[in-house]
């Protein structure tokens, strides 16, 4: 194996910054240079990857992190994902839908914006610098401008006749001059810095605290819930499904919510404490893929053969299939989670991969929930007759349309030893209209509730979907990593092949992004319109034509990349001495490690 890599690794003892984005990397680690942490750089990486990824992220999205507290050794999780709003009943959308999809887009896709609560939620509680201060740089960019991503001034030019026909409001922000801007032009969005700036000018209070939770009061229902609102009242617009629908986002529901912190989901894994989200997210099914994989010797694997791609393949599909089963927010499901990680059935889940294949949806059966796995077989093999239009879906994977792209990942450490995995999402400029001077649209997380009754993922008012972002922190002998990925459904695969590789094959760490990957879309998409593809796979042509036709020989529906066109990890590690190191994937040419 060459020793070449695209990047090096970033070496060093002072901080660390990782993103999908070098201008925010730049950021982040200008915050730490500034005197601040983990936790003030990772909020001003952020409100920079909604400024320069648009098509990716934004105010109105969500949020999960998982951080590591140098001083007490905790770590905890974030939850900023919003809830369904109090309107959001099923009867009311079964008289739009039937029992059919909610749309990818528009109005009635939209739950409760979480991610500017979340950050400000971290800022609050771990941070040191003040609000002003992290706000500052996304300000600038948004306000005086960035260089546009070429596969933002993509995006936008072709949806520019949707925007102009269908949602002026975002015509407005996103085609200055009614014209979509040049890759690498200079882009300002002057209603979003307006906005951020008026929320700092408003927040006042006698402590940094007090400002900052003003700031979460002036979103929820000051100036920004007012706004939002007013624009939904008058509001019926066109979405993917190919009509017009209004909104059901209430002051009532952006007054109520708040961010909240909670416990992770953790197993130990050959010597690795792995952290995950809660099945809130779909981060659970990385943790059953490697209690599944503790069956399999791995490390006796090429890590680039097809052995390796065949079973971790295969185990990946037998979680993801729990997953469409069984998770759901456990605030209103008893997701069975103890019995989906336990290592007795992953054992018996392990059984079930053998030589060939398997073109089967299949959950586990759980004592008293079998009804659940039957609906989920019955889900993956329904045609909705969905539309398939502009605009619909999670941004999940870059190579399939300019349209679609990616959502956004960081991942930061400090001099301190505190650190901050997360993956932002939510609130694209495809997910619905601009809201009105507010130069940012809502998300359209609710496609991802199921208009059935009786499932964990049944639409609930209150009720949070259950997402597909999932950041990682694992830990072993003083030594930690945060890492993860954008990439819809994929994100928990390309993850779990990236800490394969680390773990059993001594792949160190910007070796192990560079190396080529493959995912699954097997199982039940998350995003309308919720196709399954039986035996899918997608592998980049690295591997070789050698190990390509093994994998269909095996019976894989292999469909090859484009070369470098899979995944976008990022991650940053801490050693037990202090010594730091990241890497960021070369894939889009955008994500960078910055350190020293």
């Amino acid at each position: 194996m060459s020793d070449f890599t695209t990047r090096p690794d970033i070496r060093g003892t002072f901080g660390t910054v990782a993103s999908t984005h070098w201008l925010a990397s730049a950021v982040g680690m200008g915050i730490l240079e500034k005197g601040g942490n983990a936790f003030d750089a990772a909020v001003a990486t952020a409100l920079v990857l909604q400024v320069v990824e648009p098509h990716l992220n934004g105010p109105g999205g969500d949020l999960p992190a998982i951080v590591h507290l140098a001083e007490t050794a905790e770590t905890r999780v974030l939850c900023a994902q919003g809830v369904a709003p109090r309107g959001a009943t099923m009867d009311h959308y079964r008289g739009q839908f039937g029992n059919g999809l909610i749309p990818g887009s528009g109005l009635l896709a939209t739950v409760v914006p979480g991610a500017f609560d979340g950050w400000m939620l971290m800022l609050r509680d771990h941070g040191s610098m003040e609000l002003s201060e992290v706000m500052a740089p996304a300000i600038a960019y948004a306000r005086d401008g960035h260089p546009v991503l070429p596969r933002v001034a993509n995006t936008i030019a072709g949806l520019a006749d949707f925007f102009r026909e269908e949602w002026p409001t975002s015509a407005a922000t996103w085609l200055p001059d009614d014209t979509a801007p040049e890759p690498w032009a200079l882009f300002r969005n002057p209603d979003l810095a307006a906005c951020y700036q008026r929320i700092v000018d408003e927040a006042q209070g006698d402590s940094r605290e007090a400002r900052i939770d003003a700031a979460r009061k002036i979103w929820s229902s000051g100036f920004v819930a007012k706004a939002i609102c007013d624009y939904l009242a008058g509001a019926k617009v066109m979405d993917v499904s190919g009509s017009a629908h209004e909104g059901v986002l209430s002051r009532e529901d952006l007054a109520e919510w708040q961010a909240s912190w909670e416990e992770p989901v953790s197993i130990e894994y050959h010597g690795w404490t792995v952290h995950k989200t809660a099945p809130w997210s779909q981060g659970p099914v990385l943790l059953q893929a490697l209690q599944i994989l503790k069956q399999f010797d791995l490390a006796a694997m090429d890590p680039l053969g097809a052995d390796f791609v065949h079973v971790v393949i295969e185990a990946m599909k037998l979680a993801y299939a729990d997953r469409e089963a069984y998770y759901g927010d456990p605030d209103h499901f008893d997701v069975p989670l103890e019995k989906l990680l336990s290592e007795d059935y992953a054992a018996e889940r392990a059984g079930l991969i053998g030589e060939r294949a398997s073109l089967e949806q299949r959950p586990g059966r759980i004592e008293g929930l079998e009804h659940l796995a039957d609906d989920a077989i019955a889900r993956a093999e329904t045609d909705f007759d969905a539309a398939r239009g502009a605009s619909a879906g999670e941004p999940t994977m870059a190579h399939l349309t300019e349209r679609r792209g990616d959502t956004v990942h960081l991942d930061v450490i400090d001099r301190w030893g505190n650190m901050v995995s997360a993956t932002p999402s939510g609130g694209w400029l495809q997910s619905s209209p601009v809201i009105p001077g507010l130069g940012f649209p809502l998300n359209s997380r609710a496609q991802m509730f199921w208009l059935r009754d009786g499932l964990p993922t049944s639409l609930k008012p209150g009720a949070r979907p259950r997402t597909t972002l999932t950041p990682s922190l694992a830990e072993k002998k003083g030594t930690r990593i945060a890492f993860g990925t954008p990439g819809g459904d994929q994100q928990d695969q390309w993850q779990l092949i990236w800490f394969l590789r680390y773990v059993h094959h001594g792949m160190e760490m910007q070796r192990g992004m560079d190396a080529p990957l493959f995912h699954s879309s097997h199982f039940q998409s998350s995003f309308y319109p919720r196709e399954a593809k039986p035996g899918a796979l997608m592998i980049e042509p690295n591997f070789g034509d050698e190990v390509i036709a093994d994998l269909r020989a095996r019976g894989h529906e292999v469909t090859v990349a484009e070369p470098w066109s899979v995944g976008r990890l990022t991650a940053a590690r801490r050693d037990a001495d202090g010594m730091l190191t990241a890497a960021a994937t070369p894939r889009l040419m955008q994500a960078y490690a910055v350190g020293r």
